[in-house]
């Protein structure tokens, strides 16, 4: 059997290439002819070197580094008839796929031991016309957020730069004319954005679709039917306190396999973001190929801690203050929170 590390060298902090001569003695533990390249500046690197090792036969791509090496990585295997396995190490700013997979996102040797377990699941993968997507796929106003966060806050403050600048854009937001046509119906009307997952993990947090399922063929729709501010605040904290966002009247929460999306005004553009990446705009059809890249993955753990301390903090005092504004107990703890105590 054949194996090959693609890395990005510039990932986690530099990191990885302090460890690849560990992750190949891993790799042949495992069985594995293990060899590595090491992504270039050159558009799609990692997505034409996993094409070509994927045509050459290889078994197995282990792909160290952030979700966007992982998008290109799938994006060179899912249209080809035969498809390697995948294994992942994360080294990226949110990880959200190593995190639905509960692939460790603390030690890079770790998470590359995963494969000696032998545990893998067929994942399902998104199509977006002629792109491949393995986590979600969005649009709307408060998805730009991937591309007004400059890099190197993401990489430095994490999730702290996402709230901020999440905060800043909040007075921008504005409806959207929308028509979505979806396995059992259409939504027409306005919407301020919407999301199309394909895990429980999207920016960090596990519980924007909080049942989503790797393997049954179906996405996540979320629609997000007010522009009001105060209102989505509210969404917000709803979501991060178990999920219970899906069950208010502002929200469509639906299972679909495909989904063709558009907007009825004319005079309005709609970029859709892929992966945390500009994917084109609407009109745009996504469909969901199910269980279609088998991948390693921890199935008999409990995931790891899906949330820094960062993120913990930062989210209390969200809930907090939309609490002050609401006058709503949104965490459950039976008291709601005022100026005094906040």
């Amino acid at each position: 059997m054949k194996a090959r590390l693609i890395y990005n060298p510039t990932s986690g902090k530099e990191q990885i290439k302090k460890n690849v001569a560990e992750i190949l003695i891993i790799l042949e533990s495992a069985g594995y002819e293990a060899s590595t390249f090491a992504t270039t500046p050159e558009p799609l690197s990692a997505q034409k070197e996993a094409k070509r090792v994927a045509e050459a036969g290889f078994d197995l791509i282990m792909v160290a580094g952030g979700d966007g090496t992982i998008n290109e990585v799938i994006n060179g295997i899912a249209p080809l008839e035969t498809r390697p396995k995948v294994a992942i190490i994360p080294a990226g700013t949110t990880n959200d796929f190593a995190r639905a997979l509960h692939v460790p996102r603390d030690n890079m040797l770790s998470a590359a031991k995963v494969i000696l377990k032998n545990q893998t699941i067929k994942a399902d993968i998104g199509k977006a016309a002629n792109t491949y997507f393995m986590n979600i796929a969005a649009a709307g106003h408060l998805t730009e957020l991937t591309y007004e966060v400059p890099s190197h806050l993401k990489s430095v403050f994490g999730y702290l730069a996402y709230l901020v600048k999440g905060a800043e854009m909040l007075p921008r937001i504005k409806p959207i004319n929308v028509r979505l046509t979806y396995d059992d119906g259409v939504y027409e009307g306005e919407a301020s954005m919407f999301f199309l997952g394909l895990t429980n993990s999207i920016g960090g947090f596990e519980t924007i679709s909080p049942d989503a399922q790797l393997n049954d063929g179906k996405f996540s729709l979320i629609i997000v039917k007010t522009a009001n501010i105060l209102e989505i605040m509210r969404l917000v904290a709803l979501m991060i306190n178990g999920g219970k966002h899906i069950n208010d009247s502002k929200i469509e929460y639906i299972k679909t396999s495909k989904l063709h999306a558009d907007t009825t005004d004319d005079n309005f553009k709609m970029m859709i973001n892929l992966d945390g990446e500009y994917g084109g705009d609407v009109p745009m059809t996504f469909t969901n190929l199910k269980q279609h890249i088998e991948f390693y993955a921890n199935l008999d753990e409990i995931p790891d801690s899906a949330v820094s301390d960062e993120l913990d903090s930062a989210s209390d005092e969200f809930v907090k203050q939309v609490e002050i504004l609401t006058k709503e107990d949104i965490n459950g703890d039976g008291k709601i929170s005022n100026e005094d105590k906040a």
